[in-house]
């Protein structure tokens, strides 16, 4: 089983860019897909996007389409996210998750039970 940390949250103006990365440890990290999901203060936890085991397909939030693109590199273990464009409602704890669900599959879950395993989270913060 991996064991994921993100990085790369902060405070950045509206307008502005931030990229998230996600480092997993394990020799199995190719077999998960991949999504991220974030939690504002006071409500649910919701999907953002997720990527397939092979890195193949997609799939985002209709909040985040056009503005925020998933990517993974199984050599190097990690699962990135460039948030262009951000909004202050894109404010939230990102958690980055690993699923085995779909392993194998051409598609990636966007619900938080196709997930295994989660991240500590990092802070994002987009004033307006």
């Amino acid at each position: 089983q991996v064991q994921l940390v993100e990085s790369g949250g902060g405070l950045v103006q509206a307008g502005g860019s931030l990229r998230l990365s996600c480092a997993a440890s394990g020799r199995t990290f190719s077999t998960y897909a991949m999504g991220w999901f974030r939690q504002a203060p006071g409500k649910e936890r919701d999907f953002v996007a997720c990527i397939t085991w092979s890195g193949s397909g997609t799939d985002y939030a209709d909040s985040v389409k056009g503005r925020f693109t998933i990517s993974r590199d199984n050599a190097k273990n990690t699962v990135s996210l460039q948030m262009n464009n951000l909004k202050p409602e894109d404010t939230g704890v990102y958690y980055c998750a690993a699923g085995q669900r779909f392993h194998f599959s051409r598609s990636c879950g966007s619900a938080s039970s196709d997930y295994d395993v989660w991240g500590q989270g990092t802070q994002v913060t987009v004033s307006s």
